[in-house]
């Protein structure tokens, strides 16, 4: 990524220009790193190898070396309010579905200024976190009783200004929730207020990219094969046509899910799908539960997968087969989910000591001989996945990205004193706490930090859970 794209070095009048003693760029650290942006917030250079004397005068000096940072592939917002409150058993048995039936106690109270100020602190953490997008999976959608507010989406629009407060980059993605399980005609009561169908959820989307709000996109999104049934995935397929937005889709998470839709289906869920036209916009939110038949279609298809290691953990889900993601070569994001976990850093950890745990090897991700580094193999393929999770042209340090950025301390515990060429190792296996000195956006900086907002957060618990 040393070439240059149109413009002169010479100044940068109508945007904005940063100099950084290192970049990661091409899996590697490279030195004296020139990025440039338009008006617009998108990188129009990135060139290594500019001295800090010869870059341009207006050239901001960045205290530190810089990455890209990620995208938060699946997030719900809401459920930040219920974090640490499902950590005790009273019980023979809890799972996943315990878990949820616990869960749906918060989703039924939620009213949208409160999810305001949830997702506010929430995505104020996430860029604490290293994230600047995310991909909001929102199925929380009507009134407490199940009835349509005045506006729909006032739910979802609560969602956007709280993005557009705090700043981060926001892809809404309104779900499809028709169904209780693979043999049920309806949902639950418990479920009333996620009721949606394909009309619905295509029209959300078309409200949403047409209200044109700064940082704010919409895709789509099913619930699950048992929430969304074969006919509500080809109703759903019908009305987006060929439009260019992200899919994405719970699936193979819980391997009761796998059962019941081998049960109803004859098919597993990976298998499924494969057979219901999947192409590159599709992201498959978990795979838990995989075959390596499956995985080969999966890359066929050019469908992603967002894999979401702290929350999996959280829930008892059990591990993705990451050696057989990667090796096949399927794009790979990961994501908050649940909230248990609001970065990426430790997403990442997890992933791999996850797999050093079920395997009994050490550097799973590694690809000796090509790129041995654990971490690097892991956050490059995040980066080149977050594009397509996102619905975004493109990410990371290339001409036409926004101008999305993190600025490493490297005085940090784990990373001071560490050698240049270890610092992404470091970050990822070593590092404990605040690990940055900047978050950017669109070549502005952003607050991590915000006491009025954690106020607000607060008395909003103390509404719900007091």
């Amino acid at each position: 990524m040393s070439g240059v794209t149109s413009g002169s070095t010479s100044g940068n009048p109508t945007g904005t220009a940063f100099h950084a003693p290192l970049a990661w760029l091409d899996g590697r650290w490279q030195a004296d790193v020139l990025l440039r942006a338009d008006a617009d917030g998108h990188w129009v250079e990135v060139k290594a190898g500019v001295p800090a004397a010869e870059a341009p005068a207006d050239a901001r000096r960045l205290d530190g070396p810089v990455l890209p940072s990620l995208v938060d592939a699946h997030s719900h917002a809401f459920q930040r309010a219920f974090v640490g409150l499902a950590e005790q058993r009273d019980s023979e048995a809890d799972d996943f579905w315990s878990w949820r039936d616990r869960m749906y106690g918060v989703a039924l109270r939620v009213t949208p200024r409160q999810l305001k100020t949830i997702a506010a602190q929430l995505y104020t953490e996430l860029l604490a976190g290293g994230y600047t997008q995310v991909c909001e999976f929102h199925y929380l959608h009507h009134r407490e009783d199940g009835s349509p507010y005045e506006d729909e989406l006032a739910m979802a629009f609560a969602l956007a200004e709280a993005a557009q407060e705090v700043g981060i980059g926001l892809t809404l993605l309104p779900v499809l929730y028709a169904h209780a399980g693979f043999a049920q005609p309806a949902l639950r009561d418990t479920q009333r207020r996620f009721r949606t169908d394909a009309p619905w959820v295509w029209n959300a989307c078309q409200r949403i990219n047409a209200a044109g709000l700064p940082l704010v996109r919409a895709g789509v999104a099913l619930h699950s094969l048992r929430a969304a049934h074969p006919e509500d995935v080809r109703a759903l397929q019908s009305l987006i046509g060929d439009a260019d937005i992200p899919i994405h889709i719970h699936v193979a998470e819980q391997m009761q899910e796998v059962n019941d839709c081998v049960a109803a289906t004859g098919k597993r869920p990976l298998d499924f799908l494969a057979d219901h036209g999947l192409d590159p916009r599709w992201q498959l939110v978990h795979a838990t539960h995989s075959t390596r038949e499956e995985i080969a279609r999966i890359a066929a298809s050019g469908a992603g997968v967002v894999i979401c290691p702290g929350t999996e953990a959280n829930l008892g889900d059990g591990l993705a087969d990451l050696d057989g993601w990667l090796s096949a070569g399927v794009p790979m994001t990961v994501g908050s989910d649940s909230q248990v976990t609001r970065g990426w850093v430790e997403e990442l950890r997890w992933l791999e000591y996850g797999q050093r745990l079920g395997l009994q090897r050490r550097n799973v991700a590694a690809r000796p001989g090509v790129q041995p580094s654990t971490a690097a193999r892991l956050f490059d393929a995040s980066v080149a996945g977050s594009a397509r999770a996102a619905g975004l042209p493109a990410w990371g340090f290339v001409p036409g990205a926004r101008a999305d950025f993190l600025v490493l301390d490297v005085e940090a515990d784990g990373l001071a004193g560490l050698p240049a060429a270890s610092l992404m190792d470091g970050l990822v296996f070593a590092s404990q706490g605040a690990t940055w000195r900047e978050v950017v956006v669109a070549g502005q900086r952003r607050a991590t930090v915000d006491a009025d907002r954690r106020r607000q957060y607060v008395a909003t618990m103390s509404a719900l859970w007091g």
